[in-house]
């Protein structure tokens, strides 16, 4: 592994390690509900911005790491995850010439696709949401997608991936 690669590889874990900090640090409870989708955010930013780097084999990574951090079923996170960076790599190339209100649309489609698998596992569970508000992550991620675009696009170029 060259330093380039090195410092890709440490930037993009550095970035998926604070989005997991960011998804278990406590928050007061009646936020609980619309707590944004950190990890799926910065998967969904990294797909979308880098697609031969980053990709399903990551987003099936990710997802056991988080279903480790919080206590999910195993390969809960991990299959909805895949999904999403599935529906990224399919997307990038629309997405990139989108306008970012458009973009905060499909990010909403798509959380909340990541959203509903997540949900239709812990059905299968017994554990599942009775109403709507389990939805509530992807309008909040959706309307985070703009700063976390700045951010990680800033983060990139700084640091000069490609």
């Amino acid at each position: 592994m060259n330093a380039n690669n090195a410092l890709v590889f440490s930037v993009m874990a550095g970035s998926f390690l604070l989005a997991a900090l960011l998804a278990v640090v406590q928050i007061p409870e009646w936020l609980q509900w619309a707590r944004p989708e950190w990890v799926a955010l910065t998967l969904l930013y990294w797909c979308i911005a880098l697609p031969h780097r980053i990709g399903i084999f990551t987003a099936l990574l990710l997802g056991l790491l988080i279903d480790a951090l919080e206590g999910a079923v195993l390969g809960q996170n991990a299959f909805s995850l895949t999904v999403l960076a599935l529906c990224a790599l399919l997307l990038y190339q629309r997405l990139r010439v989108f306008s970012l209100w458009q973009q905060c649309a499909v990010v909403f489609v798509v959380i909340g696709l990541h959203q509903l698998v997540g949900q239709w596992v812990q059905n299968l569970e017994g554990s599942g949401a009775r109403s709507l508000l389990f939805l509530l992550p992807a309008v909040s991620s959706a309307l985070l997608w703009p700063m976390m675009l700045q951010v990680l696009r800033s983060v990139r170029r700084y640091y000069r991936i490609s």
